[in-house]
């Protein structure tokens, strides 16, 4: 049972699910619904203090090697055209809508590196990030709620 807890946490701080892959798991494992929602949601959180630490510091040395600043290169262009109209256009709140979003390709990894890129305030990014990771995850939460009453 911890196991699976655990488990529901490091799909919730990965870049390959997320919250929107924690939640799922750890209530298909018959984990308490409320403390899956809470403990793959605070994961989830932790992403954006992470990635600022790994933009602001990491990958300034990074960016030397070649391979790595195509990767970033390619990373960077993909957070931009996904996310950048909605944040140009409404910023804080675009940000917020971008990340709440539960699809691949949005939520709070896309969204902190946008956050970057186009030079959000750190504190008004870290709230825009962690209101969208709150109504994603709830938006997750009862999807796979009403997904589970239905197999039942």
């Amino acid at each position: 049972m911890i196991q699976d807890f655990f488990f529901a946490f490091l799909w919730s701080i990965s870049p390959f699910g997320e919250a929107k892959v924690g939640i799922p798991f750890g209530m298909w494992k018959g984990l308490n619904i409320y403390m899956v929602f809470l403990i793959c949601f605070g994961a989830n959180v932790l992403v954006f203090p992470i990635m600022s630490f790994f933009l602001e510091s990491v990958n300034k040395y990074l960016l030397r090697w070649n391979f790595y600043k195509k990767a970033a290169l390619y990373v960077a262009r993909k957070a931009k055209t996904g996310s950048g109209d909605k944040i140009k256009k409404y910023g804080f709140w675009g940000l917020i809508f971008f990340v709440m979003i539960p699809l691949p390709g949005t939520g709070v990894y896309a969204g902190s590196i946008a956050s970057y890129l186009f030079k959000i305030e750190k504190q008004k990014a870290f709230i825009a990030n962690t209101v969208g990771i709150f109504f994603s995850s709830v938006i997750v939460w009862v999807m796979t709620l009403f997904a589970m009453k239905g197999m039942a």
